[in-house]
């Protein structure tokens, strides 16, 4: 189903085979799918991605940000038929992309090298927990096991309960966001020498790249990072602070920055304060300058906190959550997110995509496909099936 018109994006013209399910495939073929890619998704028939069934009882929404700008069709690719009907559509496509366990394509015969016998240009994404060689290569991972192993998990919390999640996805989400990275290279290397190529991106090296000094704070410092709840250690004021009737966020650790916020706090003097006028001495009375702030915040309001803040230019913010997004006027004036009106849902809401391209911006063009495989007569009459070979290929399972 069309939803918005417009420009193709910068990526029309490029066909995207997704084989995969969850999130850290289907999140970068949406990536891929949002700047103008034609993707079709490639489903197990009958029961389809199992994202279709996640979310909140009765309301599986998450799909249909993953399943937007994309066609589906349904291929067991356990049967040789369908491993055969796979590497048909496959010769078509410019980027595959799979977050199968390594080894899954070579089981079924779809191996890089099998590919690209017949199709040298073809790009292929491989998403998996450890990549697609090393010891752990074999083993099962999900997006929260990249992320223990890439010290994400390590340090957030407080630091008096175990290790917490994030509370989304986002050992997925890196993982995919550099496979749509190395997807966008390997096609800029294509267009110079025909060549394709293959992009292993793992979740827990993911998850690594975004892990600042981490490393380097151990090995050269002997520092290993740990939770510290709300705070950064060492770096303050930087934390959120109750108000009369919620919570805001702070950051004035720059010397400047925390002179401007001492003034709105109606305190100059703390500035000066040898206690505080410094980045170093701020971060060793941390816990004290906190509780400064938070005697001034606690006697005011959400509104009269941020406009302090705002005037004496001090970085500062509400904790946003989606009723906030839905009445701001930034995120209005940003268009940061979509609305259209969807066939099962009615009024639907969802981030727009991102980011922003000046010239060819990406664009909502087709809500998530609503059936498995209802593309199929579309997709597979366009490789030449007949229409008899479609109904028999239905009649046996294979799709």
């Amino acid at each position: 189903m069309t939803v918005t018109s417009g420009a193709g994006g910068p990526l029309d013209g490029v066909r995207v085979v997704e084989m995969g399910q969850l999130i850290a495939g289907p999140f970068c073929g949406q990536l891929l799918g949002d700047f103008g890619a034609e993707v079709i998704k490639v489903e197990p028939p009958g029961q389809g991605d199992p994202m279709r069934q996640w979310g909140q009882p009765g309301y599986p929404l998450f799909w249909e940000v993953l399943g937007r700008n994309k066609r589906s069709v349904s291929i067991d690719l356990r049967e040789p038929a369908g491993q055969a009907l796979a590497r048909r559509l496959i010769a078509t496509a410019d980027i595959l992309v799979e977050n199968f366990r390594p080894g899954t394509l070579e089981r079924w015969g779809l191996s890089p090298d099998v590919l690209r016998k017949d199709h040298p240009g073809l790009i292929i994404v491989r998403v998996s927990g450890y990549g697609q060689d090393g010891p752990y290569a074999g083993r099962a991972g999900f997006g929260g096991i990249g992320e223990a192993m890439g010290g994400w998990r390590a340090i957030v919390g407080d630091p008096d309960r175990p290790p917490s999640r994030m509370g989304v996805s986002i050992g997925d989400s890196l993982a995919a966001t550099f496979a749509c990275l190395g997807a966008l290279a390997a096609l800029r290397h294509r267009d110079r020498t025909g060549e394709g190529q293959t992009i292993d991106s793992s979740l827990f090296e993911s998850v690594l790249q975004v892990m600042e000094s981490l490393v380097p704070d151990y090995v050269v410092a002997g520092h290993q990072r740990a939770r510290s709840g709300a705070i950064l250690p060492g770096v303050a004021p930087s934390n959120v602070y109750p108000c009369q009737d919620g919570e805001y966020l702070i950051a004035g650790n720059q010397d400047t920055v925390f002179q401007r916020l001492c003034q709105a706090m109606g305190r100059p003097e703390l500035a000066a304060d040898p206690r505080y006028a410094t980045h170093q001495a701020r971060g060793e009375r941390q816990a004290e300058l906190d509780a400064l702030i938070a005697e001034w915040t606690a006697g005011l309001t959400v509104d009269e906190v941020e406009a302090a803040m705002v005037e004496a230019g001090v970085p500062a913010g509400r904790i946003y959550r989606a009723p906030d997004m839905l009445a701001d006027p930034h995120f209005a004036a940003r268009k940061a997110l979509t609305e259209l009106t969807h066939p099962r849902w009615g009024r639907f809401v969802m981030q727009s995509p991102h980011p922003k391209l000046s010239q060819t911006p990406g664009s909502v063009r087709r809500v998530a496909p609503q059936a498995i495989g209802q593309d199929n007569a579309e997709v597979y009459q366009a490789l030449g099936l007949p229409e008899s070979e479609i109904e028999a290929l239905a009649k046996t399972g294979v799709i």
